[in-house]
């Protein structure tokens, strides 16, 4: 694992972190589900191109 897969990682959990943390301390006054499940759904985005964007040199290093 390089430096850059490492700084990704962190990104990665980091966006996790968020996913648990914004929901029931800055947004926990909103009644409405969808609040949570916009919030959820943008950084589930974000993880996915992260994600994409690591595995994308996958196959080219021959």
């Amino acid at each position: 694992m390089n430096k850059k897969e490492k700084m990704w990682g962190l990104i990665i959990l980091f966006i996790v972190f968020l996913g648990y943390f914004l929901p029931y301390t800055l947004f926990s006054n909103i009644e409405k589900w969808y609040g949570s499940f916009l919030l959820w759904t943008i950084l589930a985005i974000i993880v996915i191109i992260i994600n994409y964007i690591l595995t994308k040199e996958w196959g080219d290093e021959e």
